[in-house]
């Protein structure tokens, strides 16, 4: 079952000791034991405490070493600095499992860092299976291993739940123990000082009795390792996922809470989509989507038939559909032929399908099942309110059998409070998602859908364009050996051609002479740009003059320029200006570029070269090395992308040289980490061909 064949002693153990165990009820030590017998579990349980004695009716012993068997899985609740000495007497009889519930490690400073540093390596020297520190502990419902210090009683379902928050772990529990949710296996990480998320997911792909997997991130350790499980376990089975510490006071918060960098949130969306997992920005849509893929089959497809008592809701589910990419489909003529015999001449039958405020069960009964029976839909929604002639029970039943005859999805928006209650909760244990507004049910069904479509997703295709990896690790090295953190414009463009991205015809030229010289033989018009290699951004010495057309513009062009540079930047060394080629007139502007994100490696990132992209946010990303698909998915996704396919009669661009240009920076990221940034701005593509004029290589 386990990729690992030590994680069996850490989910499915024979015995547990549980090191630190009290007789106090308050303390974690009792709760634990305590909870380790309340669960059921059927191994052996060998309570931990230098009195001896008894337990809870269970024999203790003095120390470990006394323990009359080995046991598979340690459990240590003991002050921190006692942890160490506890790893070694379990690791002297050979457990195989540890899992530190006490606190006091990296997330305090230096000295508990340096411990939980020496604590992991000895697990790690030992073959131990480590979990935590600072963990609240995990959950096997199917073995009945309840080895957390929660007071709530967790129940068996087909959800996995992981979160590095323990105190989070402990909420949930209690909500969903109230919620009627249950879990299969459920980890606390704490510090993740032995086993972190990417085990986890690797730990959950072929385990039999989980159908959806979600977590709560703080932050991931092994960026690529992530990637590399999440993409296994979503081609099995949908993983939802929430991210927190995406503001500057959440990475801060998740800094002093686990002593973890919160990294991009950018790269960590990037490695979502990529990886085929579902993030959701808040818990209740974490349980929303998890319930809904835990108890119906998935959507084969967009189209959506929305069955309602009122038309408000209805127009909601219809605006919310138009939002997410849904279908409100019509009905087929034989649906809408026997809608027409069951319901009232005034009901809509177009979708959505008003059947009018005084529907009792049987109007709904009819209409779902010719609704079920049209091979068009592939979901079902069914709104109610709750109406004086609402029969809410009777309704929720008439919903679940005709589920039962049918293979589609069925989803339900029973709006209000009190009245509802009763129908919401016999949809939900007959396995009915039930949400009190449209919109939430909406992105549920959308969610599902786009799991379909990530499953039936076509092959990825791997492009490796030819480069000369040697001439550009030539620059990068020189650079970097005389402690340069960023190359000049003249090396960039050779590290460009080194991987034969279309740039200009570039001349370095020290004087105006040399300029008008250059000119002579690239060809007016010509753009001449200031170098200097302490000037990132020319834009801030107005460092750049185009459209040059003439050897007296020229000369003027070359002293404004220079002239600028040394009244506004006078420590700058100037070491003269750059003459180019002109690239075409009416081309559409666009900025590819990377950066190196120390938690997933280079992720790439695309748009247009305009301030409202950088204003409003108008970027998208991707974490390096891309498919074909990605490169094209990352020009797809801004908003402004419609500019480049052309609008009031625009030739379209030609976005497949552009296509080029992103895999070839793809690669270039990859094979070249000491290229801490990267930035082409701007590349000039007009439906011809593409053209990089300008690009900028921070090294480190």
């Amino acid at each position: 079952m386990y990729s690992d064949p030590r994680l069996r002693a850490l989910f499915d153990p024979v015995s547990v000791a549980v090191v630190g165990a009290s007789r106090r009820k308050r303390k974690l030590g009792h709760v634990i034991t305590a909870n380790l017998l309340r669960s059921g579990y059927k191994g052996k349980i060998y309570p931990v405490n230098p009195e001896g004695g008894e337990i809870l009716d269970l024999q203790a012993y003095p120390s470990i070493s006394d323990l009359p068997a080995s046991p598979d899985l340690g459990i240590i609740v003991l002050p921190r600095d006692k942890v160490l000495g506890a790893m070694r007497e379990l690791a002297d009889m050979r457990t195989g499992a540890a899992i530190i519930i006490s606190a006091g490690f990296r997330e305090t400073g230096r000295d508990g860092y340096e411990l939980e540093q020496e604590i992991a390596e000895f697990a790690q020297r030992r073959n131990m299976v480590l979990l935590g520190p600072n963990s609240l502990g995990m959950i096997n419902a199917r073995v009945g291993l309840n080895a957390t210090i929660a007071q709530a009683k967790p129940r068996d379902g087909s959800i996995a739940f992981f979160s590095q928050s323990g105190a989070l772990c402990a909420a949930i529990l209690d909500w969903a123990d109230g919620e009627d949710i249950g879990f299969s296996k459920f980890f606390s990480l704490g510090n993740k000082a032995g086993l972190s998320e990417a085990n986890v997911l690797d730990a959950l792909t072929d385990d039999p009795d989980t159908k959806v997997v979600i977590g709560y991130l703080e932050s991931v350790d092994n960026g690529q390792e992530f990637l590399n499980k999440a993409r296994m376990l979503s081609d099995k089975k949908p993983v939802i996922m929430i991210k927190a510490g995406t503001t500057q006071a959440g990475a801060r918060a998740t800094s002093s809470h686990t002593g973890s960098l919160a990294g991009s949130f950018q790269a960590c969306r990037a490695a979502f989509r990529q990886s085929g997992v579902i993030q959701v920005d808040d818990l209740e849509s974490l349980f929303n989507l998890a319930r809904a893929f835990a108890a119906q089959p998935l959507p084969q497809g967009p189209n959506l038939a929305v069955v309602t008592n009122s038309g408000g809701p209805g127009i909601l589910a219809a605006d919310a559909c138009e939002e997410s990419g849904l279908h409100l489909m019509r009905p087929s003529p034989e649906t809408l032929e026997e809608l027409k015999q069951v319901l009232p001449p005034f009901a809509a039958i177009y979708n959505p399908i008003d059947i009018l405020g005084d529907a009792p069960a049987e109007r709904y009964r009819a209409t779902l099942e010719a609704v079920a029976r049209d091979e068009g839909v592939n979901a079902v929604l069914v709104l109610l309110t709750p109406t004086a002639s609402a029969e809410i029970e009777a309704t929720a039943q008439a919903i679940i059998d005709v589920s039962k005859e049918s293979d589609k999805p069925f989803f339900a928006c029973f709006m209000g409070e009190e009245r509802i209650a009763p129908g919401r909760d016999m949809l939900l244990k007959a396995g009915i998602p039930s949400y009190g507004y449209p919109e939430a049910a909406i992105r549920a069904i959308q969610a599902m859908h786009a799991h379909f479509r990530w499953l039936h997703r076509p092959i990825p295709v791997e492009v490796c364009f030819r480069r000369d990896m040697g001439k550009a690790g030539q620059i990068i090295r020189n650079a970097l050996r005389i402690g340069a953190t960023e190359l000049s414009l003249a090396q960039s463009l050779e590290v460009a051609q080194a991987y034969e991205l279309p740039v200009p015809e570039t001349r370095l030229v020290r004087t105006s002479d040399q300029a008008v010289r250059a000119a002579r033989k690239i060809g007016y018009p010509v753009a001449l740009k200031i170098a200097s290699p302490n000037l990132s951004h020319r834009s801030e010495v107005n460092g750049v003059a185009l459209n040059i057309e003439t050897p007296q513009d020229l000369r003027k062009a070359w002293a404004s320029i220079t002239m600028r540079a040394q009244c506004r930047r006078p420590d700058a060394y100037i070491s003269g200006c750059l003459l180019q080629a002109m690239g075409p007139i009416k081309a559409r502007e666009v900025i590819i570029g990377f950066r190196q994100d120390p938690q997933f490696g280079p992720l790439m990132h695309f748009s247009l070269a305009s301030p409202s992209a950088e204003i409003l946010g108008d970027v998208a990303y991707r974490l390096a090395p891309l498919t074909l698909q990605e490169a094209q998915g990352i020009m797809r996704e801004i908003k402004s992308y419609p500019l480049l396919r052309g609008v009031r009669g625009e030739a379209p661009a030609n976005v497949g040289a552009v296509e080029d240009i992103i895999l070839s920076m793809s690669q270039m990221a990859v094979d070249f980490p000491e290229i801490r940034e990267a930035e082409l701005n701007p590349v000039l593509v007009d439906e011809k061909d593409a053209l990089v004029t300008d690009l900028r290589l921070t090294i480190g």
